[in-house]
């Protein structure tokens, strides 16, 4: 108890006042909208970790949540889509003419690819968050550039249709988009604008006769922008609040129909990669949109974003899985028939070390996808934080297992023939588009203290009447009294996995108790200054990225071994390799966030960056002095 009560003092210099300080940075504000609720700890798996607890029961059993019924939809449609993505659509012709063929276009619309999610009794598939993973997951293994002309259609376009729309906006626009007559595109970046959405500058007015809303400005680099006719747009509104009735701007979400007139777009963009998928700027001048397209709630938009987004980031970890089984594929068949000083170079050990880390890479994707698909699936409705990793980790692996494929063909892989050039050139995008990698670490790891922030406000709380919160007075002074004499006191993941897992499940355990407190020092150190460390963020989400992959594999490969699958001790060694590498990992990046000689690192570098803002390119001097 004695040592409790000193702990109650230590939390008093903590504030959990992040909120307070991101009008330092308007890039929080997608915090303020994760943080909308009150997190949890019981919540999200990845949010409790940053007070080195785990949610078992939404990663254990790896989600099962598919019926026989609708495993019998996926698997009818697997063999008709495998076959038309590898006999019909034509991804070096797509890529050289910088559009889809028509042909591909119309089977993809006879095949229902434009409505997978779109409930069967408004024209569409009706597919569930794993099932559409299937579907995308084929479509990524042929051609990423069609999969971002489908994806920016449903998986975003219409997606806050789906998510937010009325029963009369579903029924009105739904049946048409499904069956692909018209397309969706989703509106939100303009040049001033990336991942700072909250600094928009389209606007829009209420007509003085109260009927429509009067839009004006310009969006950029929007996908399908030039021929879709169907768009989500976000939009700045006046909207007077309730208490103060001080009237603000706020982010609005609308449907604008190209039809309502005065919406344009520029030429198709020229880009390094997914050139079949149109991208162009779109304008609104006085467009003229009734009431009734208001999607959601006036000043309801930033939520519709942020919901729309978070709800579609499983689909490109589920693609990109898609892509790298296929790079590994031409990797593997290139290195089983290449010779080289008398033996194939499959033998030599640099290539087959290349191989397996390409499979592991692979493996934990396609297991972090289906686990977040199978999550929601599950009606869990707190999954933002695995979506945004699941997304990070796949467009990072994709991109190393395109560069190693590449590595391996050698000069092959180096030509167009090959088509592993094009797949690098369209992989490019995945770590910029639908949050940039660099913005969703902030957001995992500040969204994540957050959480930690109240939840050791709230048991300081409780420490000022012990009494009457015995019970977690006790259980958290057992905790720290153990992690004081070196007992380890992570969670209990040992009992949820098979017993060959056992030992990868401790590293796991080690892992997210020494993330906790972590996560509970950086707090006390920084209080609300911590969104400032963004290096040392950077490197907290590493570490979350590492533990949720591998919670993720464990628990795959656990169901796995429990089906005595035929490839089930496959699935333990790529488990074992992860799981060992990724906890040297967690260690490392965990020491960075707290050890003085990478903080002065980090200070360091902060003094290189300015030295070269300053003179507007390198500072030092050539090495020959001319």
């Amino acid at each position: 108890m004695i040592q409790a009560t000193k702990y109650g003092k230590q939390l008093g210099y903590l504030t959990c006042t992040l909120c307070k300080k991101q009008s330092n940075l308007q890039l929080f504000s997608l915090l303020r909208y994760a943080s909308s609720g009150t997190p949890q700890e019981g919540k999200s798996f990845v949010m409790g970790i940053f007070t080195g607890s785990a949610n078992v029961k939404q990663v254990f059993p790896f989600p099962e949540v598919l019926n026989t019924e609708q495993k019998n939809v996926v698997g009818e449609l697997i063999e008709p889509v495998e076959k038309f993505m590898s006999e019909v659509n034509n991804p070096f012709a797509n890529d050289a003419n910088e559009a889809i063929e028509p042909a591909t276009l119309q089977g993809l619309k006879d095949l229902g690819a434009f409505g997978l999610q779109v409930p069967s009794e408004l024209n569409g598939v009706g597919l569930t968050n794993t099932q559409y993973a299937r579907m995308v997951e084929i479509v990524g293994k042929y051609d990423l550039g069609v999969g971002i002309a489908l994806g920016a259609h449903q998986s975003i376009g219409f997606k806050g249709i789906l998510l937010s729309g009325t029963p009369e906006q579903k029924k009105k626009y739904l049946p048409s988009l499904a069956s692909g007559e018209k397309l969706a595109a989703f509106c939100l970046t303009e040049p001033t604008s990336g991942s700072d959405a909250a600094s928009i500058r389209t606007s829009a007015k209420l007509s003085p006769d109260g009927k429509h809303w009067i839009m004006n400005g310009g969006k950029l680099w929007i996908s399908n922008g030039g021929i879709a006719e169907i768009f989500t747009v976000f939009a700045q509104t006046p909207v007077k609040d309730e208490k103060s009735g001080e009237i603000k701007n706020k982010i609005t979400a609308f449907i604008v129909e190209r039809s309502f007139g005065g919406v344009t777009s520029g030429p198709p963009e020229k880009k390094m990669g997914i050139k079949c998928s149109n991208t162009a700027e779109v304008y609104f001048e006085d467009v003229k949109i009734p009431t009734a397209n208001v999607l959601g709630e006036v000043g309801g938009g930033f939520k519709v974003a942020m919901n729309i987004l978070n709800n579609g980031r499983f689909g490109m970890a589920a693609a990109l899985s898609g892509t790298q089984r296929s790079l590994i594929s031409q990797a593997v068949t290139f290195a089983a028939n290449r010779t080289q000083f008398g033996q194939k170079i499959i033998d030599y050990g640099v290539i087959q070390e290349k191989l397996a880390r390409m499979a592991v890479r692979q493996y934990v994707t396609e297991s972090m996808a289906y686990m977040v698909c199978g999550i929601m699936d599950n009606g869990f409705t707190d999954f933002q934080l695995e979506a945004a990793i699941s997304k990070i980790y796949a467009s990072e692996s994709a991109w190393e297992v395109a560069d190693e494929t590449i590595q391996i063909l050698g000069g092959m892989g180096y030509m167009k023939g090959s088509g592993t050039e094009r797949v690098m050139r369209d992989l490019r995008i995945f770590r910029i588009f639908e949050g940039t990698n660099d913005i969703l670490r902030l957001f995992v790891t500040l969204t994540g203290l957050q959480g930690a922030g109240k939840y050791l406000k709230d048991f300081q709380n409780k420490l000022r009447n012990p009494f009457a919160n015995m019970g977690t007075v006790l259980q958290q002074g057992v905790v720290r009294s153990k992690r004081a004499v070196g007992i380890h006191s992570g969670p209990d993941i040992s009992s949820s996995v098979h017993r060959d897992l056992k030992n990868q499940a401790e590293l796991a355990s080690k892992a997210i108790e020494a993330f906790g407190i972590t996560s509970e020092k950086l707090l006390i150190k920084y209080k609300k200054d911590v969104v400032d460390q963004q290096m040392v963020c950077y490197r907290l989400a590493d570490a979350a990225i590492d533990i949720f992959g591998m919670i993720s594999v464990l628990s795959r490969t656990t169901k796995s071994l429990n089906n005595a699958l035929p490839n089930a001790n496959h699935e333990a060694l790529l488990t074992s390799i992860f799981c060992s590498e990724a906890y040297d990992r967690v260690v490392r990046n965990l020491d960075s966030c707290l050890a003085e000689k990478h903080l002065q690192n980090d200070k360091l570098k902060s003094n290189v960056a300015g030295e070269i803002v300053k003179n507007m390119g390198v500072y030092t001097e050539h090495p020959l002095g001319l």
